[in-house]
């Protein structure tokens, strides 16, 4: 059907902006040590989170486990996207002086601006809108759970235990590190800024997470770039109402900012990964259409360990996602390649 465009207007995206703290960089170390079971893929290595272990005193450990058994890292970064908090100080006397539907209501995830409502009234206790709010999330892997153990439990011990917690680790893990973990996050938060001002939206988002490509959405917009260093290389997604968060790992070169030879971490995982005869074959056929693992495995002609292999390597880079036993190609990352490329070499010289 052929279409007469009358339009003169241009399709709309969301705005970006960058933000960064320590408070963030707190929160996400809380949730990086109580998820056990992706400790192992993170850049730090296992002795390290041992040693931060050995320095927390025993009610340090107890708040941990509470945090891992409820996922209470979650509340921490919801409270500390009401304001921007200059200091852990600011951040503890808010936890302290929010009232109590406040502070649950702070705590309880996102869901759509439908349920914000339901938001409202399970924080003043009323069981059909908790009930509302577990339905909402039932597909979520913790949400239900979640939303049950903020609404029903004390204020006072949920209270004090989001104190505890935020300020045992922050004392302990962040402070002696600050200056240096505080000039990473601001040098990268610098550059992404400087993109920001070179980038359309979309592409930014896509450059900075390494490999996320963002669509906008009628919901949204504004999204939150927050740089961090302890949950690499990992993304860390999360909504709020008119919001998209994405607290994403710093690159390499925020880490070694006087030396302007060091390329992004992920530009060279997308190269390295290509610089195979083999993966360059299942990125011709992933291109081409959809395969499962089995596919692969009987149009290369080689073991199933080994295909495997081949795409754990590309879905570290970025290039290949798959859901289930299905893998597709990420068209996206391969084709900002060329953009990154020329980006690292422009910043060389």
């Amino acid at each position: 059907m052929e279409i007469i465009q009358t339009s003169g207007r241009s399709r709309e995206t969301y705005k970006v902006e960058v933000k960064h703290s320590l408070l963030w960089e707190c929160a996400l170390g809380i949730a990086a040590i109580t998820n056990t079971p992706l400790l192992s893929s993170l850049e730090k290595k296992e002795s390290e989170w041992n040693h931060i272990k050995t320095a927390l005193s025993s009610d340090m450990l107890s708040q941990l486990e509470l945090a891992e058994r409820h996922n209470t890292w979650k509340a921490l970064l919801q409270l500390l996207h009401l304001k921007d908090y200059p200091s852990i100080e600011a951040f503890l006397q808010n936890i302290s002086e929010l009232t109590a539907v406040d502070l649950k209501a702070a705590c309880l995830p996102f869901l759509g601006q439908a349920y914000q409502a339901d938001v409202q009234k399970a924080a003043e206790g009323n069981q059909e809108s908790v009930q509302a709010l577990k339905n909402a999330a039932k597909d979520h892997t913790f949400f239900p759970a979640y939303i049950q153990f903020i609404c029903q439990t004390d204020i006072d011990f949920l209270r004090s235990h989001l104190y505890s917690v935020m300020e045992g680790w922050y004392r302990t893990v962040i402070q002696p590190e600050a200056d240096q973990i505080g000039t990473v996050l601001t040098v990268d938060a610098a550059a992404k800024e400087v993109m920001r001002r070179r980038k359309h939206p979309e592409e930014l988002v896509t450059w900075a997470t390494g490999g996320i490509h963002y669509l906008p959405e009628p919901s949204v917009h504004t999204v939150l770039l927050i740089p961090h260093v302890v949950y690499r290389p990992w993304n860390v997604e999360a909504d709020l109402a008119g919001h998209k968060i994405f607290y994403y790992p710093v690159s390499n070169q925020s880490f070694h900012s006087a030396d302007p030879y060091i390329p992004d971490q992920f530009l060279v995982l997308k190269h390295k990964a290509l610089g195979d005869e083999q993966r360059l074959k299942i990125v011709k056929m992933l291109g081409e259409k959809e395969h499962t693992l089995q596919e692969l495995t009987n149009r290369l002609g080689m073991g199933k360990t080994t295909v495997h292999h081949h795409l754990k390597v590309l879905k570290a880079a970025r290039l290949v996602r798959n859901n289930g036993t299905v893998y597709s190609l990420n068209g996206n990352v391969l084709q900002s390649l060329p953009a990154e490329l020329e980006d690292y070499l422009d910043d060389r010289l």
